[in-house]
């Protein structure tokens, strides 16, 4: 019955309708506002509901037909999923203002051995990738805090209470008080954002169309 309706309001020419998006809170508030304000001065009947939360409980909402697709960062490894590669971008080295690695143009890695680190929570995709990095290159900082925000994290970062690593899409600016930033030295850590749904279960034409505005802007950003 829901696939339905959603076939019936795709024949209004998205008119109306709803659009419900599952996507982590380290991507949503950096990524969808330009996509947004585009899609409604073209389909301005159609109502976007967003569903944030950690990539665990999204995919849960979207085995349960409550979200149309989910924004996440790889990996996804359930193989009844369509998974759509978006972009890939850096993690870049957060330092609080004036922190003695920022007079360098790249950081290595091994600096961050003797420096307190800053993470996401437990549950959070973007702390486990940071986590992994660090593991992959044998280094072991100490983690000072954790944090379910990732502007609580910057946050810490401008106060002097440690390092993290940010997505380049979160990256702030502006002002002195906010963390510099640098890259790390090759490899590079990197996430590779992806939008997923059920192969059974294609998104309809209002969730298509928000899909496709999504992937053509950051085509074109070159991410």
């Amino acid at each position: 019955m829901d696939a339905a309706k959603r076939e019936a309001a795709d024949a209004t020419g998205l008119l109306r309708g709803v659009v419900t998006l599952g996507v982590l809170p380290t991507i949503a508030p950096y990524l969808l506002p330009a996509v947004l304000g585009g899609f409604r001065k073209q389909y301005p009947g159609v109502e976007i509901v967003v569903q944030e939360d950690t990539t665990a409980q999204l995919l849960k909402l979207l085995a349960a037909c409550e979200v149309d697709f989910v924004l996440a960062s790889q990996p996804i490894h359930d193989r009844r999923l369509e998974v759509l590669q978006l972009f890939t971008e850096e993690l870049l080295l957060a330092l609080p203002p004036g922190h003695p690695l920022a007079r360098q143009r790249i950081v290595n890695a091994t600096d961050l051995a003797r420096e307190p680190l800053i993470v996401m929570k437990e549950g959070h995709c973007l702390g486990d990738q940071v986590r992994g990095f660090c593991d992959r290159r044998e280094v072991h900082p100490n983690i000072s805090f954790r944090s379910a925000q990732l502007e609580t994290v910057q946050s810490l970062v401008s106060a002097g209470l440690g390092l993290s690593l940010i997505p380049a899409m979160a990256v702030q600016s502006g002002r002195k008080d906010l963390p510099a930033y640098r890259p790390l030295a090759t490899p590079k850590p990197q996430r590779t954002i992806v939008a997923v749904w059920p192969k059974h279960r294609p998104p309809a034409r209002a969730a298509a169309e928000l899909l496709k505005m999504i992937s053509t802007r950051y085509a074109k950003a070159g991410r």
